[in-house]
Protein backbone atom coordinates (compact mmCIF):
# COMPACT_ATOMS: atom_id res chain seq x y z
CA UNK A 1 0.00 0.00 0.00
CA UNK A 2 2.87 2.37 0.73
CA UNK A 3 6.27 3.13 -0.64
CA UNK A 4 9.24 5.15 0.58
CA UNK A 5 10.07 8.33 -1.29
CA UNK A 6 13.87 8.56 -1.20
CA UNK A 7 13.87 12.32 -1.82
CA UNK A 8 12.22 13.26 1.47
CA UNK A 9 12.06 10.00 3.44
CA UNK A 10 8.27 10.29 3.64
CA UNK A 11 5.77 7.56 3.04
CA UNK A 12 3.20 8.14 0.30
CA UNK A 13 0.14 6.05 -0.42
CA UNK A 14 -0.15 4.58 -3.90
CA UNK A 15 -3.94 5.03 -4.11
CA UNK A 16 -5.36 8.51 -3.60
CA UNK A 17 -8.22 9.47 -1.31
CA UNK A 18 -10.20 10.47 -4.37
CA UNK A 19 -9.78 7.04 -5.95
CA UNK A 20 -10.72 5.22 -2.75
CA UNK A 21 -13.80 7.43 -2.34
CA UNK A 22 -15.00 6.86 -5.90
CA UNK A 23 -14.46 3.11 -5.59
CA UNK A 24 -16.08 2.93 -2.15
CA UNK A 25 -12.97 1.16 -0.86
CA UNK A 26 -12.40 0.34 2.78
CA UNK A 27 -9.87 2.91 4.07
CA UNK A 28 -6.47 1.35 4.83
CA UNK A 29 -5.08 1.30 8.39
CA UNK A 30 -3.15 4.54 7.82
CA UNK A 31 -6.47 6.44 7.94
CA UNK A 32 -8.16 4.69 10.86
CA UNK A 33 -8.45 6.85 13.97
CA UNK A 34 -7.18 5.15 17.10
CA UNK A 35 -8.57 5.96 20.52
CA UNK A 36 -6.39 8.72 21.95
CA UNK A 37 -6.36 11.63 24.36
CA UNK A 38 -8.91 13.53 22.25
CA UNK A 39 -11.50 10.75 22.13
CA UNK A 40 -13.18 8.72 19.40
CA UNK A 41 -15.42 9.96 16.59
CA UNK A 42 -18.88 10.77 17.93
CA UNK A 43 -21.74 10.12 15.51
CA UNK A 44 -24.03 12.73 17.04
CA UNK A 45 -22.21 15.50 18.92
CA UNK A 46 -24.06 18.54 20.24
CA UNK A 47 -24.25 21.76 18.25
CA UNK A 48 -21.82 24.21 19.83
CA UNK A 49 -22.98 27.59 21.10
CA UNK A 50 -20.58 29.49 18.85
CA UNK A 51 -21.04 33.28 19.27
CA UNK A 52 -22.09 35.36 16.25
CA UNK A 53 -20.22 38.67 16.23
CA UNK A 54 -20.85 41.70 14.02
CA UNK A 55 -17.35 42.98 13.28
CA UNK A 56 -18.74 45.99 11.42
CA UNK A 57 -19.33 47.49 14.87
CA UNK A 58 -15.57 47.69 15.40
CA UNK A 59 -15.20 50.31 12.69
CA UNK A 60 -13.81 53.74 13.61
CA UNK A 61 -17.16 55.43 13.23
CA UNK A 62 -18.89 53.26 15.81
CA UNK A 63 -16.24 52.15 18.30
CA UNK A 64 -17.40 54.58 21.02
CA UNK A 65 -20.99 53.43 20.97
CA UNK A 66 -22.46 51.30 23.74
CA UNK A 67 -23.30 48.64 21.18
CA UNK A 68 -19.67 48.45 20.05
CA UNK A 69 -18.48 48.18 23.66
CA UNK A 70 -20.87 45.31 24.22
CA UNK A 71 -19.56 43.64 21.08
CA UNK A 72 -15.97 44.04 22.35
CA UNK A 73 -16.93 42.29 25.57
CA UNK A 74 -18.61 39.57 23.53
CA UNK A 75 -15.39 39.17 21.53
CA UNK A 76 -13.21 38.94 24.64
CA UNK A 77 -15.55 36.35 26.16
CA UNK A 78 -15.59 34.23 22.97
CA UNK A 79 -11.82 34.27 22.50
CA UNK A 80 -11.02 33.52 26.14
CA UNK A 81 -13.38 30.52 26.20
CA UNK A 82 -13.89 28.64 22.91
CA UNK A 83 -11.44 30.75 20.88
CA UNK A 84 -13.89 30.68 17.99
CA UNK A 85 -16.78 32.78 16.63
CA UNK A 86 -18.92 33.31 13.55
CA UNK A 87 -18.19 36.68 11.92
CA UNK A 88 -20.93 38.67 10.24
CA UNK A 89 -20.76 42.28 9.07
CA UNK A 90 -17.49 41.46 7.31
CA UNK A 91 -18.41 43.34 4.15
CA UNK A 92 -18.02 40.38 1.78
CA UNK A 93 -21.18 39.68 -0.20
CA UNK A 94 -22.76 36.25 -0.11
CA UNK A 95 -22.66 36.20 -3.92
CA UNK A 96 -18.89 36.67 -3.85
CA UNK A 97 -18.47 33.91 -1.25
CA UNK A 98 -20.46 31.63 -3.56
CA UNK A 99 -18.18 32.67 -6.42
CA UNK A 100 -15.14 31.57 -4.39
CA UNK A 101 -16.77 28.25 -3.49
CA UNK A 102 -17.67 27.68 -7.14
CA UNK A 103 -14.10 28.35 -8.33
CA UNK A 104 -12.81 25.84 -5.76
CA UNK A 105 -15.47 23.28 -6.70
CA UNK A 106 -14.59 23.59 -10.39
CA UNK A 107 -10.90 23.06 -9.65
CA UNK A 108 -11.46 19.92 -7.55
CA UNK A 109 -13.84 18.56 -10.21
CA UNK A 110 -11.06 18.59 -12.83
CA UNK A 111 -9.50 15.29 -13.92
CA UNK A 112 -6.61 14.22 -11.71
CA UNK A 113 -4.10 14.80 -14.53
CA UNK A 114 -5.25 18.42 -14.78
CA UNK A 115 -4.99 19.03 -11.03
CA UNK A 116 -1.53 17.48 -10.98
CA UNK A 117 -0.32 20.42 -13.07
CA UNK A 118 -0.25 22.15 -9.68
CA UNK A 119 1.74 19.51 -7.74
CA UNK A 120 2.49 19.66 -4.05
CA UNK A 121 6.00 21.06 -3.62
CA UNK A 122 8.36 22.02 -0.82
CA UNK A 123 9.55 25.62 -1.12
CA UNK A 124 11.82 25.90 1.90
CA UNK A 125 14.98 25.99 -0.22
CA UNK A 126 13.80 29.19 -1.87
CA UNK A 127 12.21 30.88 1.12
CA UNK A 128 13.12 31.08 4.80
CA UNK A 129 9.92 29.35 5.91
CA UNK A 130 10.66 25.74 6.77
CA UNK A 131 8.02 23.21 5.75
CA UNK A 132 6.38 25.62 3.34
CA UNK A 133 4.37 23.15 1.31
CA UNK A 134 2.32 24.44 -1.62
CA UNK A 135 0.28 23.13 -4.49
CA UNK A 136 -2.25 20.33 -4.89
CA UNK A 137 -1.94 17.00 -3.14
CA UNK A 138 -2.86 14.60 -0.37
CA UNK A 139 -1.61 14.08 3.15
CA UNK A 140 1.97 12.80 3.28
CA UNK A 141 2.96 10.29 5.94
CA UNK A 142 6.13 11.38 7.70
CA UNK A 143 6.06 8.89 10.58
CA UNK A 144 4.73 5.39 11.21
CA UNK A 145 2.52 6.62 14.08
CA UNK A 146 0.80 9.30 12.03
CA UNK A 147 -2.88 8.96 11.08
CA UNK A 148 -3.61 10.37 7.62
CA UNK A 149 -6.35 12.87 6.80
CA UNK A 150 -9.16 11.87 4.42
CA UNK A 151 -8.78 14.94 2.24
CA UNK A 152 -6.97 16.52 -0.62
CA UNK A 153 -5.99 20.14 -0.71
CA UNK A 154 -4.70 23.06 -2.70
CA UNK A 155 -2.38 25.28 -0.66
CA UNK A 156 -1.12 28.64 -1.95
CA UNK A 157 0.82 31.56 -0.44
CA UNK A 158 -1.06 34.80 -1.08
CA UNK A 159 0.86 37.42 0.92
CA UNK A 160 3.47 38.85 0.73
CA UNK A 161 2.85 39.20 -2.99
CA UNK A 162 6.51 38.57 -3.88
CA UNK A 163 6.25 35.11 -2.27
CA UNK A 164 3.42 33.91 -4.52
CA UNK A 165 4.42 30.82 -6.51
CA UNK A 166 2.16 31.61 -9.42
CA UNK A 167 3.26 28.51 -11.32
CA UNK A 168 1.25 26.52 -8.76
CA UNK A 169 -1.89 28.67 -9.06
CA UNK A 170 -4.61 26.99 -11.17
CA UNK A 171 -5.30 28.36 -14.64
CA UNK A 172 -8.57 26.42 -14.73
CA UNK A 173 -11.07 27.80 -13.93
CA UNK A 174 -9.68 30.91 -15.53
CA UNK A 175 -10.99 33.27 -12.83
CA UNK A 176 -9.45 31.29 -9.95
CA UNK A 177 -6.49 33.61 -9.34
CA UNK A 178 -8.55 36.77 -9.62
CA UNK A 179 -11.17 35.51 -7.16
CA UNK A 180 -8.56 34.31 -4.65
CA UNK A 181 -6.64 37.60 -4.73
CA UNK A 182 -9.82 39.62 -4.18
CA UNK A 183 -11.02 37.39 -1.35
CA UNK A 184 -7.65 37.36 0.41
CA UNK A 185 -7.42 41.17 0.18
CA UNK A 186 -10.87 41.53 1.74
CA UNK A 187 -10.05 39.05 4.53
CA UNK A 188 -6.72 40.77 5.18
CA UNK A 189 -8.58 44.03 5.75
CA UNK A 190 -11.00 42.22 8.08
CA UNK A 191 -8.09 40.74 10.05
CA UNK A 192 -6.61 44.20 10.54
CA UNK A 193 -9.87 45.33 12.15
CA UNK A 194 -10.00 42.21 14.32
CA UNK A 195 -6.44 42.55 15.64
CA UNK A 196 -7.24 46.06 16.88
CA UNK A 197 -10.55 44.94 18.38
CA UNK A 198 -8.87 42.04 20.18
CA UNK A 199 -6.34 44.42 21.73
CA UNK A 200 -9.05 46.89 22.79
CA UNK A 201 -11.05 44.08 24.38
CA UNK A 202 -8.10 43.53 26.74
CA UNK A 203 -7.64 47.29 27.34
CA UNK A 204 -4.39 47.29 25.35
CA UNK A 205 -3.08 49.81 22.84
CA UNK A 206 -4.85 48.92 19.60
CA UNK A 207 -1.70 47.86 17.73
CA UNK A 208 -0.39 45.55 20.47
CA UNK A 209 -1.15 42.44 18.41
CA UNK A 210 -1.05 44.00 14.96
CA UNK A 211 2.58 45.08 15.43
CA UNK A 212 3.61 41.41 15.65
CA UNK A 213 1.06 39.76 13.35
CA UNK A 214 0.25 42.34 10.72
CA UNK A 215 2.30 44.28 8.20
CA UNK A 216 3.86 44.05 4.76
CA UNK A 217 5.83 40.88 5.55
CA UNK A 218 3.07 39.09 7.46
CA UNK A 219 2.21 35.76 5.85
CA UNK A 220 -1.16 34.69 4.52
CA UNK A 221 -1.67 31.20 3.15
CA UNK A 222 -4.84 29.91 1.51
CA UNK A 223 -5.84 26.28 1.82
CA UNK A 224 -8.69 24.87 -0.23
CA UNK A 225 -9.89 21.66 1.42
CA UNK A 226 -11.90 18.93 -0.31
CA UNK A 227 -13.30 16.07 1.77
CA UNK A 228 -14.81 13.32 -0.40
CA UNK A 229 -17.43 10.96 0.99
CA UNK A 230 -16.00 8.13 3.07
CA UNK A 231 -17.32 4.59 3.49
CA UNK A 232 -16.09 4.55 7.12
CA UNK A 233 -16.93 8.03 8.39
CA UNK A 234 -17.24 6.44 11.85
CA UNK A 235 -13.51 5.65 11.85
CA UNK A 236 -11.86 8.19 9.55
CA UNK A 237 -11.31 11.94 9.98
CA UNK A 238 -11.03 14.61 7.32
CA UNK A 239 -8.51 16.40 9.56
CA UNK A 240 -7.21 14.95 12.81
CA UNK A 241 -7.36 16.98 16.06
CA UNK A 242 -5.01 19.96 16.08
CA UNK A 243 -4.61 23.60 16.93
CA UNK A 244 -3.56 26.05 14.23
CA UNK A 245 -0.04 27.44 14.15
CA UNK A 246 -1.37 30.76 12.88
CA UNK A 247 -2.12 34.00 14.66
CA UNK A 248 -5.65 33.87 13.34
CA UNK A 249 -7.50 31.58 10.91
CA UNK A 250 -10.50 32.60 8.80
CA UNK A 251 -12.59 29.72 7.45
CA UNK A 252 -15.32 29.74 4.83
CA UNK A 253 -17.41 26.64 5.45
CA UNK A 254 -19.35 24.52 3.01
CA UNK A 255 -22.84 25.98 2.46
CA UNK A 256 -24.66 22.75 3.31
CA UNK A 257 -22.45 20.04 4.81
CA UNK A 258 -21.22 20.37 8.39
CA UNK A 259 -17.91 18.84 9.42
CA UNK A 260 -15.93 21.21 11.63
CA UNK A 261 -15.88 20.37 15.34
CA UNK A 262 -14.13 22.07 18.25
CA UNK A 263 -13.22 20.73 21.68
CA UNK A 264 -15.06 22.64 24.42
CA UNK A 265 -14.53 21.62 28.05
CA UNK A 266 -13.33 18.20 26.97
CA UNK A 267 -16.27 17.51 24.63
CA UNK A 268 -16.47 17.74 20.84
CA UNK A 269 -19.22 20.02 19.52
CA UNK A 270 -20.32 20.83 15.98
CA UNK A 271 -19.67 24.27 14.51
CA UNK A 272 -22.97 25.02 12.77
CA UNK A 273 -23.31 26.54 9.32
CA UNK A 274 -24.51 30.14 9.61
CA UNK A 275 -25.56 31.69 6.28
CA UNK A 276 -23.17 34.43 5.08
CA UNK A 277 -20.95 34.07 8.19
CA UNK A 278 -17.22 33.30 8.17
CA UNK A 279 -15.73 31.26 11.00
CA UNK A 280 -12.84 32.88 12.86
CA UNK A 281 -10.65 30.85 15.19
CA UNK A 282 -7.47 31.81 16.94
CA UNK A 283 -4.15 30.09 16.39
CA UNK A 284 -1.40 29.26 18.85
CA UNK A 285 0.55 32.43 18.18
CA UNK A 286 -2.32 34.59 19.44
CA UNK A 287 -2.57 32.45 22.57
CA UNK A 288 1.15 33.03 23.15
CA UNK A 289 0.87 36.80 22.60
CA UNK A 290 -2.15 37.09 24.91
CA UNK A 291 -0.19 35.20 27.59
CA UNK A 292 -2.81 32.47 27.60
CA UNK A 293 -5.87 34.71 28.01
CA UNK A 294 -7.12 33.99 24.50
CA UNK A 295 -7.42 30.33 23.52
CA UNK A 296 -6.34 28.48 20.39
CA UNK A 297 -9.10 25.86 20.04
CA UNK A 298 -8.45 22.19 19.42
CA UNK A 299 -10.49 21.28 16.35
CA UNK A 300 -10.98 18.54 13.79
CA UNK A 301 -13.02 17.76 10.66
CA UNK A 302 -15.21 14.67 10.40
CA UNK A 303 -16.01 12.88 7.15
CA UNK A 304 -19.44 12.08 5.71
CA UNK A 305 -20.85 8.78 4.45
CA UNK A 306 -22.90 10.35 1.68
CA UNK A 307 -21.68 13.80 0.77
CA UNK A 308 -18.47 15.63 -0.08
CA UNK A 309 -17.52 18.82 1.73
CA UNK A 310 -15.54 21.90 0.71
CA UNK A 311 -13.95 24.64 2.80
CA UNK A 312 -11.47 27.49 2.30
CA UNK A 313 -9.11 28.55 5.09
CA UNK A 314 -6.85 31.59 5.24
CA UNK A 315 -4.04 31.49 7.80
CA UNK A 316 -2.26 34.60 9.08
CA UNK A 317 1.25 34.34 10.55
CA UNK A 318 3.99 36.86 11.33
CA UNK A 319 7.19 37.01 9.33
CA UNK A 320 9.08 33.89 10.55
CA UNK A 321 12.13 36.08 11.27
CA UNK A 322 10.13 38.09 13.83
CA UNK A 323 10.29 36.88 17.41
CA UNK A 324 6.86 36.85 19.02
CA UNK A 325 6.24 37.03 22.75
CA UNK A 326 3.49 37.67 25.29
CA UNK A 327 2.45 41.34 25.43
CA UNK A 328 4.18 42.85 28.47
CA UNK A 329 1.03 44.55 29.75
CA UNK A 330 -0.57 41.12 30.15
CA UNK A 331 2.15 39.86 32.50
CA UNK A 332 1.92 40.62 36.22
CA UNK A 333 1.99 38.94 39.63
CA UNK A 334 -1.55 37.71 39.20
CA UNK A 335 -0.80 36.30 35.73
CA UNK A 336 2.89 35.35 35.44
CA UNK A 337 4.45 34.87 32.02
CA UNK A 338 3.28 31.55 30.53
CA UNK A 339 5.19 31.26 27.23
CA UNK A 340 8.71 31.71 25.90
CA UNK A 341 9.68 34.01 23.05
CA UNK A 342 9.69 32.13 19.75
CA UNK A 343 10.60 32.56 16.08
CA UNK A 344 9.13 30.58 13.16
CA UNK A 345 6.49 28.93 15.31
CA UNK A 346 4.85 27.58 12.15
CA UNK A 347 7.65 25.05 11.81
CA UNK A 348 7.32 23.91 15.42
CA UNK A 349 3.57 23.51 15.05
CA UNK A 350 3.91 21.54 11.80
CA UNK A 351 6.42 19.08 13.25
CA UNK A 352 4.41 18.54 16.45
CA UNK A 353 1.18 18.10 14.46
CA UNK A 354 2.69 15.32 12.37
CA UNK A 355 3.88 13.56 15.54
CA UNK A 356 0.50 13.95 17.24
CA UNK A 357 1.95 16.28 19.90
CA UNK A 358 0.64 19.59 21.24
CA UNK A 359 3.02 22.32 20.06
CA UNK A 360 1.93 24.90 22.66
CA UNK A 361 3.04 22.62 25.46
CA UNK A 362 6.63 22.89 24.18
CA UNK A 363 6.44 26.70 24.48
CA UNK A 364 5.57 26.85 28.16
CA UNK A 365 8.06 28.23 30.63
Amino acid sequence: MARLDDDNDSVKLCMSVQEMSINGDEPPPEYIVREGIFGAIDSSPEIGQIPIIDINLYSTSSHDSEQAENELEKLRSALSSSGCFQAIGHGISSSFLDKLREAATQFFALPEEEKQKNPLEEKQKHFKVAHRTEGYGHDVKVSEEQVLDWAYRLTLRVFPEDQRCLDLWPENPNNFGEVLREYATKVRSMMGVLFKAMAKSLNLEENSFANQLFGEQALMTARFNFYPQCSRADQVLGVKPHTDGSGITVLLQDKEVEGLQILVEGKWVKVPIVPHAIVVNLGDQMQIMSNGIFKSPMHRVVTNFERMRLSVALFNEPDPEIEISPVEELIDEMRPRVYKNVKNYGRINYECYQRGEIALETMKI
